[in-house]
């Protein structure tokens, strides 16, 4: 088979309040679209398995993996930041969602599929070195990263990243390797606040104001994002899919539609036919209005498996 699937029911029970936006249903949602719609059936799905401290400390310093593991509660919830918490299941949940990218990685790379989607949470792409935040306890894409460098003969990898919300845990971890090119639209003005704005051959940052609509953020790809990893040639790319910017999901304020998503998703798998072998890891990040989230993943998807026509 071309694609892989990975999640895992551990995923489920993590849950931060009745409330939350980042919720159990985001990954049943998606499950339930892509049943739906065929497409489990054209991939092989595996169950995420639980990360090693080998690869999280690739990504995380100690102090960070202790106080992770010393404050996941054996009951109710343990509040990490504003809108962060832990309960009784969401460390062996994190650990699955950043052993989802692992096992991802090998998968690809030992040449079993071409294609991963890792319908996983909590995210992870807020989670720096040193500290969880932003619903992120463990940056799961940067954990699948480190491990193609540290495993795989690669030298250049692309991480793409198309959340409403910039992944400032992510751009921390490859602050200063020159083997990751990160290429990433984000709204401006909203969570995490900050962008590096040093100038650097391997970080391509587009911010884009309240209320873009698909035409701007195809223009910055396009613009930004093409030229530099064509230039850059990755042997491998990695994916931060977050679909927050969706117009109806109001934990932004783009206006983004499925079709955007697609046409991004086919941006990328050009780039990687051309210089990656067609290998590319998809790890869920943000999306949190449930149907916009799963039609948007589901379109996502489908462009990875060039049926969208």
């Amino acid at each position: 088979m071309l694609a892989a699937y990975i999640t895992h029911a551990d995923c489920l029970k993590h849950e931060m309040g009745d409330d939350h936006p980042e919720c159990p249903a985001r990954i049943a949602s998606i499950n339930d679209m892509l049943l739906a719609q065929g497409l489990l059936d054209v991939m092989q799905s595996f169950d995420a398995p639980l990360v090693s401290m080998e690869a999280l400390r690739r990504v995380h310093s100690e102090a960070h993996l202790n106080r992770m593991f010393s404050l996941a509660p054996s009951e109710g919830y343990q509040r990490i930041d504003p809108d962060t918490l832990m309960n009784a299941h969401s460390l062996q949940a994190a650990r699955r969602a950043a052993g989802a990218t692992v096992l991802a990685t090998d998968l690809v790379m030992q040449g079993q599929h071409r294609i991963v989607f890792c319908n996983v949470r909590p995210p992870g792409h807020h989670a720096t070195i040193d500290e969880a935040m932003g619903f992120c306890f463990f940056n799961n894409i940067a954990v699948g990263i480190r491990h193609a460098l540290e495993h795989y003969q690669i030298q250049r990898v692309a991480l793409i990243d198309f959340d409403v919300h910039h992944g400032n845990g992510s751009e921390s971890v490859f602050y200063h390797d020159s083997r990751v090119l990160m290429c990433s639209t984000y709204q401006t003005d909203l969570f995490p606040f900050h962008v590096e704005t040093e100038k650097s051959p391997y970080r391509v940052n587009i911010g884009l104001p309240a209320r873009s609509r698909g035409d701007v953020f195809q223009e910055a790809v396009q613009s930004h994002w093409l030229e530099a990893l064509d230039r850059f040639k990755p042997e491998l790319m990695y994916i931060s899919a977050g679909f927050d910017g969706h117009q109806w999901d109001d934990m932004g304020g783009l206006g983004l539609l499925e079709k955007d998503f697609a046409w991004v998703t086919k941006q990328m798998m050009q780039v990687a036919d051309k210089h990656a072998q067609g290998r590319v890891i998809s790890c869920l990040e943000g999306g949190y209005e449930l149907d916009a989230l799963a039609r948007s993943a589901s379109s996502h998807v489908k462009a990875l498996l060039g049926l969208d026509g």
